[in-house]
């Protein structure tokens, strides 16, 4: 019979690189070395005559053979899965989602709410991995990613999850220095990789003839502990600090704000949202 002669082995090998997109993550999830994955996949190719995937610098990406016979096997593993899970043996089996979050939104917003979506979904295993705003979903193996920005970003789907206004935070002790947003000319503005931010600020407080010339961060955790530290003034969004805020180590000296961008989930438009991604990004808007 046919269903005999299936290499189920390669077909779970083929399913798991497709949702990863990464060889190297799908071969941790089942526990293979890399190249016992790859001989999988290739015994599948050859079995079916076609090839599944296209062999990036970084990760894969499916052919159209593998396009179509991918959401196939997904919803088979799945349905097969929920059939065994009813049995008392399979009950401690979950779901692995990895998400990338910028690591102002996981150290300011997910983190202190992580227990809610462990407790309201405890079938998915949660793998956080934090990045500068700067990443590759295929060639990370992610399944989702939060980032900050415009939302406009090539081959990615995108849901926006919060507002962030920005505004000038420093330590108690500079505060006191300043009276008006004039007098930040005379202290040292930190700044991120993004250019333009300080810029677009003191524009909207009406303020000419100050630059932006302080050090460089690609973190805006970094930006805080050096404003907390006494180091100068940072543009940062208020919502990600407001423990800070509360707690004194911070301070908000002008009630200026300007909208640089959004928080936003993306995942790649050619991969299929999964089960425990769909779950996830249902959790994230409605909390």
């Amino acid at each position: 019979m046919l269903r005999s002669q299936l290499p189920l082995a390669a077909l779970r090998a083929f399913e798991a690189a497709a949702r990863h997109q990464n060889l190297t993550r799908a071969a941790l999830e089942l526990c293979v070395s890399q190249a016992a994955l790859s001989h999988q996949i290739r015994q599948l190719e050859g079995r079916l005559g076609t090839r599944l995937f296209h062999r990036l610098p970084r990760g894969v990406a499916l052919t159209d053979e593998g396009a179509a016979l991918y959401p196939v096997l997904n919803e088979a593993f799945d349905r097969i899965g929920a059939a065994v899970a009813r049995f008392g043996g399979a009950s401690g089996r979950r779901d692995v989602l990895t998400i990338g979050v910028v690591g102002t939104f996981a150290c300011g917003w997910l983190l202190p709410r992580l227990s809610s979506f462990e407790s309201a979904h405890p079938h998915i295993e949660l793998r956080v991995q934090t990045h500068n705003n700067r990443i590759d979903l295929a060639g990370e193996g992610l399944d989702l990613a939060i980032r900050f920005g415009d939302g406009d970003w090539q081959g990615q789907e995108c849901t926006q999850v919060l507002d962030a206004p920005f505004a000038p935070l420093c330590a108690p002790a500079v505060a006191r220095r300043l009276h008006s947003p004039r007098d930040l000319a005379q202290l040292t503005l930190l700044r991120s990789y993004r250019s333009d931010e300080w810029p677009y600020w003191l524009q909207a407080a009406g303020v000419q003839g100050v630059e932006a010339r302080g050090p460089v961060f690609d973190s805006s955790l970094t930006l805080a502990a050096a404003a907390a530290g006494g180091t100068g003034v940072a543009l940062l969004p208020l919502c990600m600090f407001e423990q800070e805020l509360a707690e004194g180590r911070l301070v908000q000296p002008f009630p200026q704000t300007v909208a640089l961008g959004s928080y936003w989930l993306a995942r790649l438009r050619s991969r299929p949202e999964r089960e425990p991604a769909a779950r996830f990004r249902e959790w994230l808007q409605s909390a």
